[in-house]
């Protein structure tokens, strides 16, 4: 359940994404219904005559109904809900554990069932302060709060099992360089959602259709967010080599290593792409999703540098 879950919550942060690159955020400008209605409506005649007039304030003059971007935010609220379901049947199947000595898998699960809650709370604000980019950026650091909690559940819970051999000195080092380069991540990504809220204040003075001007009216946040991604390269690199020093080829540990590698590569490969060619819309969601899917693949590596923590549990336990 764990594992299905950190599933469907990477395709929710692809619908988000895909929601912000479409600028679909207010497709539906009202929560939790749309136009209204819990089923949104698929062409204007459908939405009473004076909707502009309803919903022109909140969006500020700027109400031509989109279906498309309509039903896109549509579906990322949906898949918000059957996110929330899939937490709350992990906690369900975490109840047995409360009986047992390891209650932590309850509680882990009880934590992501109520960080989930409050997300769905912080997407309605996210509707409610009409897209404030605080907010934005609120809502998807949660979501990478909600992807950790799921990962360190999925690794107590003895799914993942695997464990770095290695003495306690080069054990230390390689724990502080793990939590570098999750801090450096984590800031590179902040720095990402700066350069998004450039680009969208860039798309209010001069259109969608304007792509290719995008990138030189973005100022000097781009420039920070391009430069410091040589910085979280060299770093990454650093930190994945001295786990392929000390753990054999065909091992987890290994594997998360070289996942890793691959997914920071693809990661670079998108930030050029958006950098180089016009920003087209479907490289911003992917630039996000896999920003995401490296932190979490670095936490796994983290988890396992420090020791399998059900490994540690079953030889308590022997």
């Amino acid at each position: 359940m764990a594992l299905n879950t950190v599933i469907t919550l990477y395709f929710l942060i692809i619908a988000g994404g895909v929601v912000r690159s479409t600028g679909a955020g207010m497709g539906c400008p009202d929560w939790p219904r749309c136009f209204g209605r819990w089923i949104p409506p698929t062409e204007a005649s459908q939405l009473p005559p004076d909707y502009k007039e309803i919903y022109g304030a909140k969006l500020k003059g700027e109400v031509e109904f989109n279906a498309t971007k309509t039903w896109i935010e549509y579906v990322n609220r949906l898949l918000g809900a059957f996110t929330g379901i899939m937490i709350f049947l992990t906690l369900l199947a975490s109840l047995p554990f409360l009986k047992s000595g390891n209650k932590q898998i309850f509680y882990l699960s009880l934590a992501a069932f109520i960080l989930v809650g409050f997300q769905g709370w912080l997407g309605a604000k996210v509707v409610s302060f009409e897209l404030k980019p605080v907010v934005v950026t609120l809502h998807m650091l949660f979501a990478i709060i909600i992807v950790f909690v799921l990962l360190y559940l999925l690794t107590w819970s003895g799914y993942v099992e695997g464990k770095f051999r290695m003495d306690r000195d080069n054990q230390r080092a390689l724990n502080t360089l793990g939590i570098t380069v999750m801090g450096l991540s984590l800031f590179q990504i902040l720095l990402g959602t700066q350069v998004r809220e450039a680009i969208d204040e860039v798309i209010v003075r001069l259109g969608y259709s304007a792509r290719a001007e995008w990138i030189s009216e973005l100022g000097l946040r781009f420039y920070i967010h391009r430069s410091f991604s040589i910085i979280v390269l060299a770093v990454n690199l650093i930190w994945l080599r001295r786990i392929l020093k000390v753990e054999a080829k065909k091992s987890f540990g290994a594997k998360l290593a070289v996942a890793c590698a691959l997914i920071l590569a693809l990661e670079l490969v998108t930030g050029l792409v958006m950098a180089y060619l016009s920003v087209p819309a479907w490289a911003q969601p992917m630039h996000l999703t896999l920003a995401i899917l490296l932190i979490g693949l670095q936490f796994m590596s983290w988890l396992v540098v420090n020791g399998n923590t059900y490994l540690r549990y079953k030889t308590l336990l022997s």
